[in-house]
C-alpha cells in the first residue's frame, strides 16, 4: 500500500493548485472548517452531535440531510447573489458556476444588489465573516477575499459570503457555494462518484501532504477533486431541489443513463461523453468517432492554446467516440500525457477514458506521464474518450483495439506508481 499513497504533483500556480493549499498560503485554513468552510452554530453542533454518534466519515460535500429539509434549501428554488469588492475574473468564475447550475437544474439565479449591507472592510477578511447581519433579501456575497470559502448550504435570511481571492478563479472553486458540510449530507440513494466537484482531493486537509483518501480503484485516484461538475452531482441536485416536473408521457426517452431536462423535458441531462437531444451520439464540436477493429490504432490529441484569453474559465475540450462491433470489449492503453500538469483533480487539463459498467459514473482521468501504460478495458462496445485543458496545450496519446468477450486477461491495469517528485514548473 505504500507504493499508492506517493503521489508526483507538479506545483502550476504559485498561490496553490487547489482550495486548501490557497488557503493555506493565506494562512487561514486553520479558522476554518474543512479548510474551507464557514459554519453557523447550528452547523457547528450538528457536526458536533454527528461526531458523537461515531457516523462513517466520508471526503465528500453533498445535499442537505433531511433533518433540516426543506429549510436548507434556498426558498421558491431562487438564489440570489450581489458582488462586493470582486475582481474581475472572481465575476467571471461565479458567472460560469451559475451558468452550468442554471443549465443542469431548475434552479435560478438573481443578481440583486439591493439593500446590501455595508458593514465589510475593504477589502473582506476571514475575520470579519461573521460580521454578517440579516437582511430581507437572504443572498450570497461574492469577494474576493483572502482564500476561498464560503458558508455552508442557505443559512437563512442573512447575506452569506463567498470568497474567490487570489488563486481561487476557476468555476470550480465558485462552484462551492453549493457544498455542504459532512454532518447534513445526503446521498439520496445515488452512487458515489469520485469525480464530483465537491469531492476533496486526496491530499486535502492532510498535514504532511500525502493521501488521506484512497480509492478502491488506484486508477481513479487523479481523478479525485475534480473541477467539473459530474453528472450525479446534477442529478443530487435536481432530487434535492425537486426538480420533478416532468412526467413519463411528456418526457424524452433518455438513452445511455440522461434523465428529462427539468426545463424542457424533451430533451436529456447527459453524462460526460455523451450528446444529443437523447444522449445517442457523441457530443458537439471537436472530436469524432473512431472505429476499433483487432489492431492497434493510434489516437493523438492536443487540445489548448498557447496564449489563453484573459479571464477564461472555461475548458477547451474534445470528445472522441471509440466504436467496436456490437458484442466486443474495447482495449485502451494510455501511452503518453504531456509534463506539467498533475494536480490534484487533473484540474488543469486531461485525459477522461469511460471504460465502466455505469455510463452516468465520471470516468478515468489522467493528467501525467507517470500514468503511461495504464490499460483499460471496457464493458461495451463504445469508450467516450474526452480530451479538455485550460491552460497551453497538452497532449495525449492512446492506443486502442477491439477484442472479443472471451479474450484472457481482459481486467485493466493500474497506472504505474511513483513516490519520486518533479521540480515545480
Amino acid at each position: 500500500m505504500r507504493n499508492h499513497v506517493d503521489m508526483v504533483v507538479d506545483h502550476v500556480n504559485k498561490n496553490g493548485d487547489s482550495i486548501e493549499e490557497v488557503n493555506e498560503h493565506n494562512r487561514i485554513d486553520k479558522a476554518l472548517y474543512q479548510s474551507d468552510m464557514i459554519l453557523s452554530e447550528v452547523q457547528t453542533e450538528e457536526i458536533i452531535q454527528e461526531i458523537e454518534e461515531n457516523a462513517e466519515n466520508r471526503a465528500k460535500r453533498q445535499a442537505m440531510n433531511l433533518r433540516r429539509y426543506p429549510k436548507s434549501r434556498w426558498p421558491n428554488k431562487r438564489v440570489y447573489y450581489s458582488y462586493v469588492n470582486a475582481s474581475a475574473r472572481a465575476v467571471m468564475s461565479f458567472e460560469q458556476a451559475v451558468k452550468d447550475w442554471s443549465n443542469a437544474t431548475c434552479i435560478d439565479f438573481y443578481q440583486n444588489d439591493t439593500g446590501i449591507l455595508q458593514a465589510y472592510p475593504k477589502p473582506l477578511q476571514i475575520n470579519n465573516a461573521q460580521k454578517i447581519g440579516v437582511s430581507e433579501n437572504p443572498r450570497i456575497i461574492v469577494t474576493s477575499g483572502r482564500g476561498c470559502w464560503s458558508h455552508v448550504g442557505y443559512i437563512g435570511k442573512k447575506q452569506q459570503q463567498l470568497s474567490l481571492g487570489r488563486g481561487c478563479g476557476t468555476a470550480k472553486m465558485a462552484s462551492q457555494f453549493n457544498k455542504q458540510s459532512e454532518a447534513s449530507n445526503n446521498n439520496y440513494n445515488l452512487t458515489y462518484d469520485y469525480g464530483g466537484v465537491m469531492h476533496y482531493g486526496p491530499m486535502s486537509v492532510s498535514k504532511n501532504r500525502k493521501p488521506v483518501v484512497i480509492t478502491r480503484d488506484i486508477n481513479y485516484m487523479p481523478t479525485l477533486g475534480s473541477p467539473m461538475i459530474s453528472f450525479y452531482e446534477k442529478l443530487m441536485m435536481n432530487v434535492h431541489y425537486e426538480c420533478n416536473d416532468c412526467t413519463k408521457e411528456t418526457s424524452a426517452a433518455c438513452q445511455n443513463g440522461g434523465f428529462p431536462h427539468p426545463r424542457n423535458c424533451m430533451i436529456c441531462i447527459c453524462p460526460s461523453g455523451y450528446g444529443g437531444d437523447l444522449c445517442d451520439r457523441r457530443p458537439d464540436g471537436c472530436g469524432s468517432v473512431l472505429k476499433a477493429n483487432e489492431s492497434f490504432q493510434s489516437l493523438v490529441d492536443t487540445v489548448g492554446v498557447d496564449t489563453i484569453p484573459p479571464g477564461r474559465v472555461q475548458f477547451y475540450m474534445c470528445h472522441y467516440w471509440i466504436e467496436a462491433q456490437p458484442g466486443e470489449k474495447i482495449e485502451v492503453i494510455l501511452d503518453s500525457f504531456s509534463r506539467g500538469f498533475q494536480v490534484e483533480g487533473c484540474k488543469y487539463a486531461g485525459v477522461e477514458i469511460k471504460t465502466g459498467s455505469d455510463k452516468r459514473y465520471t470516468g478515468y482521468r489522467f493528467c501525467s506521464p507517470s500514468s503511461s501504460g495504464t490499460r483499460l478495458v471496457s464493458t461495451y462496445n463504445v469508450v467516450p474518450i474526452i480530451t479538455y485543458n485550460l491552460r497551453r496545450p497538452s497532449t495525449a496519446r492512446l492506443r486502442y483495439r477491439s477484442i472479443r468477450p472471451d479474450t484472457d486477461a481482459l481486467e485493466s491495469t493500474s497506472m504505474p506508481v511513483t513516490s519520486t517528485p518533479l521540480p515545480s514548473s
